[in-house]
């Protein structure tokens, strides 16, 4: 059978490789079983693409043309993990109260140990920017996030997701346990950050026990604040 016979021309002088033996020569031949490697270092062409020249059996040559290219890189990104948490707790006020209240998204520090301000934007209001600040597992834990308000269903539910910042989404929703008393449910959703990613098991029954908590000074918040209607 005949041997086929590449030429590649490339505007650099080459190096050959004859038999296991690098030799300096204007033109370079690499002989395998079954065809010849030649490289032309004399090549007139300036152009970055590689010249491919096969030379079939009796005598036909084809001319090929291609350009070699890497894959981009890209960084390796770990998946993140989310959790949700939810707690509930009967508060003593009615359902529009504790609604009106919790709609008051500035007044969330004062029962939400964990929240240590709330922003409303001026020139949009159903935008705010929110700073999270608590000591917990050793160290001094800061976060900041822009949300969005989404549309509430007035004395049923009121919920957000996050813009910009720590990922997390959640909502309060108000259940009617009779004229003068309700349920309070609050879920929020969250992107474990990688500073907290080593106590990730721990983190939820940390964050709901918090959220109780907060639950717990929301409803001495409320119950204030309707005796006060109440005078």
């Amino acid at each position: 059978m005949s041997a086929t016979t590449i030429f590649i021309s490339t505007p650099n002088t080459c190096s050959d490789y004859h038999l296991g033996r690098r030799n300096r020569r204007d033109h370079h031949r690499v002989l395998f079983p079954d065809h010849s490697l030649i490289l032309n270092s004399k090549s007139s062409s300036l152009s970055p693409l590689v010249q491919i020249f096969v030379r079939y059996p009796y005598g036909r040559t084809q001319k090929r043309t291609s350009s070699i290219s890497t894959p981009p890189f890209k960084p390796f990104v770990p998946v993140m993990e989310w959790q949700e948490s939810t707690v509930k707790m009967d508060i003593n006020v009615p359902i529009s109260v504790a609604y009106n209240c919790y709609s008051d998204r500035e007044a969330i520090p004062r029962w939400m140990p964990f929240i240590s301000s709330v922003k409303i934007l001026e020139d949009k209001p159903d935008l705010s920017q929110w700073s999270l600040k608590y000591k917990a597992f050793g160290r001094d834990i800061e976060f900041s996030w822009l949300a969005r308000n989404m549309q509430p269903i007035p004395n049923q539910k009121i919920h957000w997701r996050s813009l910009d910042g720590l990922p997390n989404r959640g909502a309060v929703r108000f259940f009617p346990r009779g004229p003068s008393s309700c349920a309070v449910e609050l879920t929020v959703a969250y992107e474990v950050p990688q500073l907290l990613a080593p106590v990730a098991s721990a983190l939820k029954p940390f964050l709901e026990s918090l959220l109780l908590r907060g639950l717990q000074r929301f409803a001495n918040f409320a119950e204030t604040y309707s005796s006060d209607l109440t005078k």
